[in-house]
């Protein structure tokens, strides 16, 4: 029956590409119009068939995690790519989308409630890993956002480097400033504001292996005086800050959230003050975080839509002073770390096993293809309390110091 039920799913839902199915009973199935991309796939869980038809996206990765589903090749991007391409073209129609997306919409502010004892938990599902498996796929900052590639040559570790300059050029630092990082990781960010710019910065992060990392780097570099990395709720901050920075932690506020989050902002934020907020975004209306994902990599995650993020910030009398859309620049990152995790495979399984190497390898390509194939892009979200706090140009940001002297260690090294 679930056979059934299956087949007649893949007939309505593959269109353009091409997919060849094996499935547990021995029979063979072939979907869409026959053009590229081709991939093949081979069912041998017969429970698969059943999860396929209920919940796709999480059966999907699901099957490829547990070995239950294997593609020819091991050609995941290539499944991406069809899913995604089909996706696309039938939420372009509105049907498909508004008949698999309507219960999970009921839901998805259930699954988003964070309250701080349930973020920490989330936080730690994750963050907690071991920080040996970062340090094999991260740039040497551990930066673990989208990285901005100024050339398609440019390597992991410049175009990090070259994502905290620009960011830095959009906060407009002067030496002194007291800076607040919310989510602040491993501790990259306040570490290059302070050593880089003057900046005396509090980070706060909810991971205790961040926190402890963090600590441990700032102690290294002999700025005990002018960064503190606290392992704290950003909702427990108290006092007044010149610049507020936050990099990929907005996506783990939770959408009930989003007004206390900007209230925060605005009341740390001093009178003339800016903040910066980098999170992964949705260029579409808003959706539902990925079943796979939301079991599996981020409990209580979720990508907003402009819409989601921008009535959110107009309801705590902020100034959108700018607003940037990072494309596929975060695809680019997700193709460097998946490489890298590639390379690393064997020691990867060593710290856990095939299973999590087959789930994390999944998670990045499949993020990667969401960028690339999706509607996923990430947002800049630069926010003040005054009309005049940032110059009505972005010329700035092109001559900044900090801009520059990115450019010109490229330079330099390239000779």
């Amino acid at each position: 029956m679930w056979q059934k039920f299956l087949d007649r799913f893949l007939n309505r839902f593959v269109r353009t590409g091409t997919l060849e199915a094996s499935f547990p009973d021995g029979t063979r199935g072939r979907y869409g119009d026959g053009s590229a991309p081709a991939v093949e796939v081979r069912l041998t869980d017969p429970s698969l068939l059943r999860r396929m038809v209920l919940d796709p996206d999480l059966a999907l990765g699901e099957g490829y995690m547990e070995g239950g589903l294997t593609i020819a090749g091991d050609d995941l991007r290539g499944l991406m790519t069809l899913a995604l391409r089909n996706l696309q073209q039938q939420n372009a129609g509105g049907r498909f989308a508004a008949l698999t997306q309507a219960p999970g919409q009921v839901l998805r502010w259930l699954d988003q409630l964070n309250p701080a004892g349930r973020s920490r938990r989330n936080v730690a599902h994750h963050y907690d890993l071991s920080g040996r498996l970062y340090e094999l796929f991260l740039d040497e900052d551990r930066q673990y956002s989208c990285a901005y590639f100024r050339s398609p040559n440019d390597t992991l570790e410049q175009a990090q480097r070259a994502k905290k300059a620009h960011i830095a050029a959009k906060l407009l630092l002067r030496p002194g400033m007291r800076v607040l990082d919310i989510g602040c990781g491993w501790g990259g960010m306040a570490l290059t504001l302070a050593r880089d710019h003057g900046a005396h910065v509090l980070g706060v992060t909810l991971s205790e292996e961040q926190h402890r990392v963090a600590n441990q780097r700032v102690r290294a570099a002999g700025l005990e005086d002018r960064v503190e990395i606290r392992l704290a709720d950003y909702r427990s901050v108290t006092g007044r800050f010149d610049r507020i920075v936050s990099v990929g932690m907005f996506e783990h506020v939770g959408l009930p959230h989003y007004g206390t989050y900007f209230a925060k902002v605005h009341d740390l934020l001093a009178e003339d003050g800016i903040a910066l907020i980098h999170t992964i975004g949705r260029s579409a209306p808003p959706s539902r975080t990925s079943s796979f994902i939301r079991k599996y990599i981020f409990p209580g995650g979720y990508v907003p839509s402009m819409s989601e993020a921008s009535r959110a910030i107009e309801r705590q009398d902020l100034w959108t002073a700018d607003v940037e859309v990072l494309r596929l620049h975060y695809a680019e990152t997700l193709r460097h770390w998946e490489q890298r995790v590639s390379a690393n495979a064997a020691e990867i399984v060593a710290l856990y096993d095939e299973r999590f190497l087959r789930m994390w390898r999944y998670y990045l390509i499949a993020s990667e293809m969401s960028f690339r194939e999706g509607r996923q892009c990430v947002f800049q979200f630069q926010l003040s309390r005054k009309v005049d706090a940032v110059p009505v140009t972005r010329d700035y940001l092109y001559r900044s110091p900090a801009t520059l002297r990115v450019v010109a260690d490229e330079q330099l090294a390239a000779e």
